[in-house]
C-alpha cells in the first residue's frame, strides 16, 4: 500500500483548544463524523466527512507524542506543548490564533519572605522542562513536583512554594489565594506535522497550506 493510499491521522486535543479549533478545521474541509460530536461516543478515533482523513481525541500532551513519532502525521495543539516537549521530528508551521493563554508563575498572596532570596525552589508543574529552564535563566535551581492537575493546592499544603501552570483570567489563582508574579510565555494554539509525512506525504503540505491561507483570511477580515 503506498503512502497516500493510508488514512491520513490528524491529532486533536481534549479540553480547552478543541472548541475553537473546530470551526477552524471546517473551513479547512477537516469535518469529523457526526458521531465526534456525540457526548456519550467514547469512541477515540473518527472518520472525516468527505475525505480519507481520521480524527483521533486525545489529551493534549499526547498529541505532540502522536506526531513526533508518526503516529499521527497532523495535529493542533498549544505552543506550551510544542515547547515543553521540542521533538526534533515535529514542525509547527503556522499559528492558529486560537487558544490564547499564557505559562505563568504563581505563588501564595502572603508568601515567605525568605523566597525571593531562594536559590533552590520547589515548584509544582505538569511543564517540568520549561519550569527549569525559566528558574535557571534567573539562577534558581526548580525542583519541579510534576503534576497533571490542581496545581493551585499545591503551595497551600506545602507541596511546594511556586507553580507554573496555564493562566487565562486570573480567577482560579484568587480563589485559591495565589497571585501572578511573572510570564514565561504568550501560548497560543499551532498546527504540527511530522518532519517525515511532511516530506513524503503531499497530503500534508496541502493541509498546511489551506490552514495557513484559512488563517490569513481570518486576520485580514
Amino acid at each position: 500500500m503506498s503512502m497516500s493510499a493510508k488514512p491520513l491521522t490528524f491529532a486533536i486535543p481534549k479540553g480547552r483548544i478543541l472548541e475553537e479549533a473546530l470551526p477552524l478545521m471546517a473551513r479547512a474541509h477537516v469535518v469529523p463524523e457526526a458521531e465526534f460530536h456525540n457526548p456519550k461516543s467514547r469512541a477515540l478515533s473518527f472518520a472525516c466527512e468527505g475525505s480519507d482523513m481520521r480524527l483521533i481525541r486525545v489529551r493534549a500532551f499526547d498529541v505532540a507524542t502522536f506526531v513526533a513519532h508518526g503516529a499521527a502525521q497532523v495535529g493542533i495543539v498549544g505552543s506550551d506543548v510544542v515547547d515543553e516537549f521540542a521533538y526534533a521530528d515535529l514542525y509547527a508551521p503556522v499559528d492558529l490564533d486560537i487558544g490564547h493563554c499564557r505559562l505563568s508563575v504563581a505563588e501564595p498572596v502572603e508568601r515567605n519572605a525568605g523566597d525571593a532570596t531562594a536559590s533552590h525552589m520547589r515548584v509544582a508543574s505538569k511543564y517540568p522542562n520549561l519550569t527549569r529552564k525559566h528558574f535557571e535563566s534567573l539562577g534558581i535551581q526548580a525542583e519541579v513536583v510534576k503534576l497533571n492537575g490542581a496545581m493551585e493546592l499545591a503551595p497551600g499544603l506545602g507541596l511546594a512554594s511556586r507553580i507554573v501552570d496555564l493562566v487565562s483570567t486570573g480567577r482560579t489563582l484568587k480563589d485559591n489565594g495565589l497571585v501572578e508574579t511573572s510570564v514565561i510565555m504568550q501560548i497560543s494554539a499551532r498546527l504540527i506535522v511530522n518532519r517525515a509525512a511532511l516530506k513524503t506525504d503531499p497530503r500534508v503540505g496541502a493541509l498546511i497550506d489551506r490552514f495557513r491561507a484559512m488563517v490569513a483570511q481570518r486576520q485580514a477580515a
